[in-house]
């Protein structure tokens, strides 16, 4: 039987995406009320050597719209990570749900079982296609949006768990 590998990822990205710009907006609102610089926010990091807030963001589009790509043998939208404000990140986060909701069932179903290779600069990486999901693409992505989260409330912003789950 083949998995919905579909609904193992777009669904869930798309709700991802959804509670981070709703929580990116909240923090800037709160910023705005505070008096705080917004490059203070979006250069923030948790420790010296993790990328910052912008970075963060960049690397959840990355890992949504590249898993996707790899998977269904699709053209991902170039994305330079040139991101320097709210607005500016907000707008790849739309255009990355834009290229998920164009995404067809059909290209990610039953591929369970595709060779998918992660190049990096050190070394590539080899998977089928649901371990590629389960086991890199779904820890990676809650792993930069959980940090995104994490840097804000560090910073002071008043959000919640509900913010993070997207207000379920």
């Amino acid at each position: 039987m083949a998995t919905e590998l579909y609904d193992l990822t777009v669904p869930v990205f798309l709700r991802g995406f959804k509670a981070m710009a709703a929580f990116l907006e909240k923090a800037r609102a709160w910023a705005d009320e505070q008096g705080i610089q917004h490059e203070e926010l979006l250069a923030a990091r948790l420790a010296e050597d993790m990328a910052p807030l912008t970075a963060q963001i960049q690397r959840v589009s990355d890992s949504a719209k590249l898993a996707m790509a790899r998977i269904g043998g699709i053209d991902a939208p170039a994305m330079p990570d040139t991101e320097t404000s709210f607005d500016e990140l907000q707008a790849r986060i739309a255009a990355t749900v834009a290229f998920l909701k164009a995404i067809p069932r059909d290209a990610i179903d039953g591929r369970e079982d595709t060779d998918v290779e992660v190049k990096t600069p050190s070394r590539s990486f080899h998977f089928k296609g649901l371990p590629y999901v389960t086991g890199f693409v779904l820890p990676n992505f809650y792993f930069h949006m959980t940090t995104a989260y994490a840097i804000l409330r560090h910073k002071g912003a008043p959000m919640g768990k509900m913010d993070y789950l997207g207000g379920i």
